[in-house]
């Protein structure tokens, strides 16, 4: 039997048809991505056909209630679901690198649990948000930005304790979502104390925002999403050769001059702001995080370069995916998008728990 190593000639071939098909799939993705986006906007319980909705995108006059749906209703929806399942799908796949832990997300990792205890303190305790009625109408953000920055420091708090864990304690990776799961715990008892203590509508108000729903931002909120996002990603893409490196552990990673503990640290406060602006905005919304990168993972590989944007597409589509699906199982009730996306995430977090022989993997 040969054991002829392969010609540079012909690694050079495989890597560009490796590099082809990623581009390609990465593209499909996109096209999928942009394909969910125009399909959002035409579904509902008000019935908005593309005519219709070519015509008030482009403001032609016509139909001035299906003007009214589509530029106060759907399009900030469907363009908040995309940024904040972009948004969360960067987050779990550089979570699941820095951490060394393919169950790692903000969700159970405990980080949006922490970022929605410290929401419910600004909304509770420094009064930030209340209902617009006394009859359990919309909530309303007082200071969205005193939520969003104690919700951020909620979650920071949440990976701090971790990092501290893996670093002292010497942690392996399923006991770090063991400590997930007792953070998580922790801060919903937090949240709980808090709402024991408030008045009914402080409680109406917290209970209203942990809910995860993409109906409720507005463009401002939106706009912050893109640029805490945008920025974010940017930042992740700048170390995707260094992400790259971390897949072969923390000692081969400095023998080619990454700063390790440093890069683990930004990375992790990064994804920390980006899934506080998303739980102050639109409540808590589960498993994306850890959904998009493992599917993306089955398509690209394990390449940074290809897996973040992909995480990036595959967690919009799927967020927005998710509440068609929400406003149209029961139309016209329009269910919060965080039961869905939860249902869908908790066979994925049983299969990847499963499939890990003995735990050692």
């Amino acid at each position: 039997m040969s054991c002829t190593p392969p010609r540079p000639a012909d690694l050079e071939i495989r890597y560009r048809e490796h590099r082809r098909r990623n581009l390609a799939l990465i593209l499909l993705t996109l096209v999928g991505a942009g394909g969910v986006f125009v399909l959002s906007l035409h579904c509902g319980s008000f019935p908005l056909p593309f005519s219709a909705l070519v015509d008030a995108l482009l403001q032609r006059g016509g139909d001035t209630t299906a003007a009214h749906v589509l530029h106060h209703i759907r399009l900030p929806r469907t363009c908040a679901g995309l940024l904040a399942g972009a948004g969360l799908g960067l987050a779990g796949a550089v979570m699941q690198t820095v951490l060394r832990n393919p169950l790692a997300s903000p969700f159970t990792l405990g980080v949006s649990q922490g970022a929605a205890c410290g929401a419910a303190f600004a909304i509770i305790v420094l009064g930030a948000g209340s209902l617009q009625s006394a009859d359990a109408g919309p909530a309303v953000l007082l200071s969205p930005s005193l939520v969003v920055g104690t919700a951020f420091l909620g979650a920071v708090v949440t990976v701090v304790v971790l990092v501290l864990l893996g670093a002292v304690r010497g942690l392996n990776p399923e006991s770090l979502v063991l400590a997930g799961v007792a953070l998580s715990a922790f801060f919903g008892a937090a949240t709980m104390l808090l709402q024991y203590f408030a008045s009914d509508t402080q409680v109406a108000a917290s209970v209203f925002w942990t809910f995860g729903d993409l109906g409720k931002a507005r463009w401002p909120d939106i706009a912050l999403m893109a640029a805490v996002t945008g920025t974010a990603f940017l930042f992740f893409h700048l170390h995707r050769w260094d992400y790259n490196a971390l897949l072969w552990g923390d000692d081969t990673a400095r023998s080619l001059g990454v700063a390790a503990g440093r890069l683990r640290f930004l990375s992790l406060v990064a994804a920390s702001l980006v899934c506080a602006v998303t739980i102050a905005f639109l409540g808590i919304i589960g498993f994306v995080g850890l959904l998009a990168p493992h599917l993306m993972r089955l398509l690209v590989g394990q390449d940074y370069r290809y897996l973040l944007p992909g995480a990036a597409l595959a967690g919009g589509a799927l967020l927005v995916g998710a509440d068609i699906l929400a406003r149209l199982l029961l139309a016209p009730v329009i269910l919060p998008v965080g039961i869905l996306t939860s249902f869908a995430g908790v066979p994925m977090f049983l299969y990847l728990l499963i499939s890990r022989p003995g735990g050692s993997r």
